[in-house]
């Protein structure tokens, strides 16, 4: 499964006025306003949000399927033999891969060919063609990938499959940004971009950032209210979604059917990683409140909202 395009925005809470230099910076990437709030000199600031999103920017170029020079997409292109890839893409696989097996399906990094159906869908006004569907449906899986360690290689099992990283690869670059501002001496940061975002260290004179989420139940908003190194991620279809023959599907495409999602269901979840956070999300918005107990048991840290 899938998001094709941001659920919505998570909200801060206004801050109290601090000694230390408050910064914001923001750029477009991955199709939203990413944005970066920190605190540092003044001469540190501008320069490590400048390095922040110019990884994002060299990320974007390497999971993008939106990018048809991305190194994702040449991997789709050589299908049935091993692939070296960067350790950006290695790791980025390695960990959607193992939150499929976890989900058991629920988050599919292969589920590509029915997005590409549905997008088109989605700007038509009408289902997709039963039998394309069905074509698209044989070319997920996400037992298709095989990765390999040792060399760092990836191969894909058949020709027409199709990597999507939009449920995980927004949280992962962002995280990966935090860590670039760390390595220029900026902790005390947030970065956000379209309802995913990942925090560091609090700011001055705080326990920790306070992060609005809408909708979620006590324990998780409470913990939102002083969240540090973590990350927050919604996923759902009150911002997104279509609406077909009186249906209304999401955004969120569900692996099984290739269809938008329509139950309606919302996910909000806390991870001490952006990427699982972000594919957790994904995931719990097709497998409801009746399953969530037993996958966040899976993930040490983790809290989530289904409604």
């Amino acid at each position: 499964m899938t998001r094709l395009f941001a659920a919505f925005l998570v909200i801060l809470c206004a801050p109290r006025l601090q000694a230390q230099p408050r910064h914001e910076f923001a750029e477009l990437h991955m199709g939203v306003e990413t944005r970066i709030v920190l605190y540092a000199s003044d001469a540190n600031a501008a320069r490590a949000a400048r390095a922040a999103f110019a990884r994002i920017a060299a990320l974007e170029d390497i999971m993008s399927d939106w990018r048809s020079t991305s190194e994702v997409r040449r991997l789709d292109q050589r299908p049935g033999r091993w692939v070296p890839v960067s350790r950006p893409l290695f790791d980025v696989l390695s960990r959607a891969v193992a939150i499929a097996r976890a989900t058991d399906g629920a988050f599919d990094p292969t589920v590509g060919p029915v997005v590409a159906l549905w997008r088109e869908s989605r700007a038509r006004g009408r289902l997709p063609d039963a039998r394309a569907l069905d074509s698209a449906r044989t070319r997920v899986g996400w037992r298709l990938i095989s990765l390999d360690s040792a060399h760092r290689r990836a191969r894909l099992a058949s020709p027409g499959m199709r990597i999507d990283l939009g449920g995980i690869a927004k949280g992962w670059i962002l995280q990966d940004a935090l860590t670039e501002l760390a390595r220029h001496g900026v902790t005390r940061a947030l970065i956000e971009a379209g309802g995913d975002l990942v925090v560091g260290d609090a700011p001055p004179g705080r326990d920790g950032w306070c992060v609005a989420t809408p909708g979620a139940d006590s324990s998780l908003s409470a913990r939102a209210a002083a969240i540090t190194h973590a990350a927050v991620a919604t996923s759902g279809a009150e911002s997104q979604f279509v609406e077909i023959d009186g249906v209304r599907y999401s955004h969120v495409v569900d692996p099984r059917t290739g269809l938008g999602l329509t139950n309606g269901l919302t996910a909000t979840v806390i991870a001490p990683h952006g990427a699982s956070a972000d594919a957790l999300a994904t995931a719990l918005t097709l497998l409801g409140t009746r399953d969530a107990e037993g996958l966040l048991a899976l993930f040490p840290g983790t809290l989530a909202t289904v409604r």
